[in-house]
This record gives C-alpha cells, sequence and structure tokens, in this order.
C-alpha cells in the first residue's frame, strides 16, 4: 500500500503538477500550446528530476531552470521573463503547498485519536487541495499581473529578485524543515517546529509575492504612462511643425500666384521674339516652381496634405502601395491638429503593419516546427491574395459629418488590441460627437473615424 501510495504521490500527482504549472507558464509568456506538449514536457520533468530528487531546494531549482529553458529556446522568450514567471509558477505551488501542508500539520493532532490508522492516508489526499489556491493564484496572475508587453529586462530584474528571495523562503520552509518524511509522535503531532509560526511565514510569503506583482504594475503602469505622455508631446511639436510649413507653403503660393502676370509676359515677349529655346528654359524653370508648390495629396487642407505626403514618402521608402482619395472642406469647424492625430496615428499603425508583413515572412524559415501549423493559419492571411503591401485613404463629407477611412494590407488574426494611436484616435472622434471603428478580415485592416462638423 505505501508503494502505491508512493508511485501515486510522485509521479501521478508529480506530473499533474508540473503538467499544470507548464500550462500556466506559457500562459503568462503569453504562448498557446496545445495539452499534449504539457504532457510530454511533465513526463521529461519527472524523469530528469527524479534521479536528484534529495529532499532539498536542488530538484525545485532543477525544475525551475527547465521551465525557463523551455521558455527562452522553445517559446522564444527573453531571458529574463522567463525566469521571472518560471520562479513565479514554482514559487506560488510551493507556497500554496505550504500553507494546506501545514494547515494539515496543525489540524492532524485534534483528528489523530479518532481514526489513527486513515488520518495519514486521508491528510495525504487533502494535501493534495493545494491545486485549488495555486490554479487560482495562476489565473489572477495571467489576468491581471502580465508584463511582458510592457516592461524591459530592467524591471523585470527588479521585480525578479523579491520574489526570488520569497521563492527560496519558501523552498527552504517546505524541503529543508519538513523535508519528504514527516514525523509523527506518538499523540498525533508532528515534528518540525512551531506550525503555527511557519503558517505564518508562507500565508506573508504568498501575500507578499501578489503585493510585489501589483506594486511592480502600477511602477510600470507610470512608466508607460510618462512614454506616452514625451511621445505626445513629441506628436504635438510635429503637428505644429506641419501646421508651419503649410504655412510657409500657403506664403509661397500666393507670391507665385501675384507673380504669375509677369511670369506670362516674360514668356509671351520671349515667343513673340522668336527666342523659342530661352521661352522653353523659361516654362521648365516654371514647371519647376509649381511642382515645388504642388502636393503629392490634395485633399483641400494644406496641412492634411503636407502630413500625408510625408508619411507616404515613409511608406513607399518601404516598398508600400499608397492611394489617397481624401477631400476635405477647407476651412472647418475641426481643427487641423485634430486631423494630424488621426492620420499621424493611423499611418503610423498602418506603415508598422506594412513592415511586419515582412518580418514575419522573414521568421518563417527559422520557425521551429511546433509553431508551423499556427503560422500556417496566420499566412493565409496575409496581406491581400498576393501579399501586396499597400496604404488607401479615403473619406467624403456628407452633410455636418466626415467620415475618414484608412485602410491598409496586414499579418495576422481577428483581434486588434487597442494602444496608444488608436486612443489617441477614439480621443478625438469623441471630442466631436464621432466615433471610431476597426474592422480586420482577409489580411485587410480598416479603420474608420465618423466627425460630427455641428459638435
Amino acid at each position: 500500500m505505501e508503494v502505491f501510495l508512493d508511485f501515486v504521490n510522485k509521479y501521478i500527482m508529480g506530473g499533474i503538477q508540473i503538467w499544470t504549472e507548464f500550462i500556466f507558464f506559457t500562459a503568462f509568456l503569453g504562448k498557446r500550446r496545445r495539452a499534449v506538449y504539457g504532457i510530454v514536457f511533465s513526463v521529461c520533468g519527472l524523469l530528469l528530476i527524479e534521479p536528484v530528487q534529495s529532499g532539498g531546494a536542488a530538484d525545485v531549482f532543477l525544475y525551475t531552470l527547465l521551465l525557463a529553458g523551455y521558455g527562452i529556446f522553445v517559446c522564444r522568450a527573453d531571458w529574463a521573463s522567463a525566469f521571472l514567471y518560471a520562479v513565479i509558477t514554482a514559487g506560488i505551488m510551493q507556497l500554496c503547498y505550504g500553507v494546506v501542508n501545514l494547515s494539515l500539520y496543525i489540524l492532524y493532532p485534534y483528528v489523530f485519536p479518532f481514526w489513527q490508522e486513515k488520518t495519514g492516508i486521508l491528510f495525504m489526499v487533502l494535501g493534495y487541495a493545494a491545486f485549488v489556491p495555486a490554479v487560482l493564484g495562476y489565473r489572477v496572475i495571467a489576468k491581471y499581473y502580465r508584463y511582458q508587453d510592457d516592461v524591459r529586462n530592467r524591471y523585470v530584474l527588479l521585480l525578479l529578485l523579491p520574489v526570488l528571495v520569497i521563492f527560496l523562503m519558501g523552498s527552504y520552509i517546505n524541503l529543508s524543515i519538513y523535508k519528504d518524511a514527516v514525523t509523527v509522535y506518538e499523540d498525533g503531532s508532528i515534528a518540525g517546529g512551531d506550525h503555527y509560526q511557519m503558517l505564518m511565514v508562507q500565508v506573508l510569503g504568498l501575500a507578499s509575492m501578489f503585493s510585489i506583482l501589483s506594486a511592480c504594475k502600477k511602477l510600470l503602469e507610470n512608466f508607460r504612462l510618462s512614454t506616452e505622455l514625451a511621445l505626445l508631446s513629441q506628436q504635438e511639436r510635429y503637428l505644429h511643425q506641419y501646421v508651419e510649413e503649410a504655412r510657409e507653403q500657403g506664403k509661397k503660393t500666393k507670391a507665385f500666384r501675384h507673380d504669375i502676370k509677369n511670369h506670362i509676359m516674360v514668356v509671351k515677349e520671349l515667343l513673340q521674339s522668336g527666342k523659342r529655346d530661352q521661352a522653353l528654359c523659361y516654362i521648365s524653370d516654371l514647371d519647376g516652381m509649381v511642382r515645388e508648390l504642388s502636393f503629392s495629396c490634395n485633399t483641400g487642407n494644406p496641412v492634411v496634405d503636407i502630413l500625408i505626403g510625408n508619411k507616404f514618402g515613409m511608406a513607399k521608402s518601404g516598398n508600400i502601395d499608397t492611394d489617397c482619395s481624401l477631400i476635405l472642406p477647407y476651412p472647418c469647424k475641426v481643427r487641423d491638429i485634430d486631423f494630424c492625430i488621426i492620420l499621424s496615428n493611423a499611418l503610423d499603425n498602418a506603415i508598422s503593419a506594412c513592415r511586419e508583413m515582412d518580418d514575419q515572412a522573414g521568421e518563417g524559415a527559422w520557425e521551429s516546427a511546433w509553431e508551423s501549423e499556427s503560422r500556417f493559419a496566420e499566412k493565409k492571411d496575409k496581406g491581400d491574395q498576393n501579399g501586396r503591401k499597400y496604404i488607401h485613404i479615403s473619406g467624403r463629407h456628407q452633410g455636418d459629418f466626415i467620415l475618414l477611412e484608412v485602410e491598409n494590407s496586414f499579418s495576422g488574426h481577428g483581434t486588434i488590441e487597442k494602444g496608444t494611436g488608436l486612443s489617441n484616435i477614439e480621443v478625438v472622434a469623441k471630442k466631436y460627437g464621432g466615433a471610431m471603428s476597426v474592422k480586420c478580415q482577409a489580411g485587410r485592416f480598416l479603420l474608420s473615424v465618423l466627425l460630427n462638423l455641428t459638435v
């Protein structure tokens, strides 16, 4: 019986524990894996850890390294995040087991006199209840405390150090004080010191881990907001620069119109004098002046024309096809800087999405065999049917409303997370009593913004 229980405890429940930790660890890293991968990992983990099991911390550290190695080499996560989430994953499970086991050690002497023969088996089974708080803790972390999209390595290390200390503390209590064997005295009491004190230490360790995660989340949120504020300030400077360029362009155009009669008179006199070559040369110079004053996109708003021309120049350098059929009323109640906020953020996102198509195409040759199946479905939706990269701006003014649309090719699935750019666009849309909507399907992303001119 003891051999069977030992087998169940080490291999069956140990495998389930490793599989549970594997599932949530990959979720923390933002990687979704099939259950079969977790089963294979659990078997490999048991085979590697079993030979060095000593009742000390060596097997726990080996397992943590194995988990981090999987995150780095298979999930392709950065090393700092992989180690952080490996320590958190193992630490949560260790602390939950510590809290449950110590609670059972405290209750054991009260139950032992009534059911001496079966109390040990009963409490061993009840010890598996540690999975419940562990899974709840994992779900909370997966929902509220994932950092891989926002944090830099130095902030991961800042979070890793205190979490590692708590993890080491829990490992020391569980594996160095109590070890694998539990000594039970004749009165049912369990050796190992003051269980109440150790229980409080484990509970405080578990609470401290979540407190550290919460504090770090707030720190990172403040860092993100300060970064966004700096970017918005920089963007505002660029937008004011576009306004100044538009004003300067307007002055040059006004000056050219003022002198056009003189230019026509000069050309006329050259032709009448039979100086055809000089007249053609003069007309060629005039054509150059006209080209300098013209915009690559004519929306009717000179500030928007300069902005779109600048962004289209960036797009064309990346071999992205561009097209603009936007017509705006000028002047209108929508401020130039608000038009620029909408279009600059939309075009920056569109250019970035088109460039990612090249990046993902380059990564395809190096992907692991485990990722090939998920990549296949993604690549079917890449761009249009020919994989063409494009950006198209359109819009119309009807009655009291203006509709702006920016369409671009992209590679990915149907869900788009709202980042800083889309949030800024939505703020402007709501400012004018309008709305923003996004659609993405079949490698096509469409951003629509409706503005109400009566607001």
